[in-house]
């Protein structure tokens, strides 16, 4: 893994969103914005940095979804409760708070979630379990990992500027909090204007 993070370009960038999207704790802030960062320089193309990981990120989703709908919620639950759930910092808390998200937000939360730490690769679970529709499923996903990614991938094409490569990781960590919160706040002001809407509807 160190491996891959040290020796970023697009296949790596690719696998390791996928993995992220699943169940393994790849943070996707220190694969997107270093690979923005050398982008930056020359050595890479941010477009395809931002296209690769949202291709990713839209497999790896796709995984969660598949593997949800077909085994059911005991057999999720059971993962999350075992060793190797574990390992992958899961447990049954953190899949039923993806649940509560999904069931409070509606199908918009495979879109809102993807920008959510702690839901983002987790909320692919119960649009499964939901059977929600497999295209609108892929759609909101694609663009809730796309808005991501670009976000990652203009920080680091922004710290690149003034920030030597020997404290990037140090520095997006730093401005990830703040990222964060500001994503969050999006997110709140996104769901508050989705409700609204619906109730007039109704």
């Amino acid at each position: 893994m160190n491996w891959l993070l040290n020796n970023l370009n697009y296949p790596s960038i690719f696998f390791l969103m996928l993995l992220e999207s699943t169940v393994v704790p790849v943070p996707s802030e220190l694969v997107v914005a270093p690979a923005a960062y050398h982008a930056a320089g020359g050595s890479m193309n941010v477009l395809l940095v931002v296209l690769f990981a949202t291709l990713g990120a839209d497999v790896g989703a796709s995984i969660n979804y598949f593997v949800a709908l077909y085994v059911g919620r005991p057999v999720i639950y059971r993962f999350a409760n075992s060793k190797w759930g574990h390992l992958c910092l899961l447990n049954q808390e953190k899949v039923e708070k993806s649940e509560r998200y999904f069931d409070s937000h509606g199908v918009a939360a495979t879109l809102t979630g993807r920008l959510i730490p702690g839901i983002r690769h987790l909320i692919s679970i119960p649009a499964g379990l939901a059977r929600m529709s497999y295209a609108k499923f892929l759609l909101y996903t694609t663009i809730g990992a796309g808005a991501w990614h670009s976000i990652l991938a203009a920080m680091g094409w922004y710290l690149y500027s003034f920030v030597p490569e020997d404290r990037l990781d140090a520095t997006i960590e730093a401005y990830n909090h703040y990222i964060v919160l500001g994503i969050l706040a999006i997110v709140v002001v996104a769901i508050a204007v989705f409700v609204v809407k619906n109730r007039k509807k109704a």
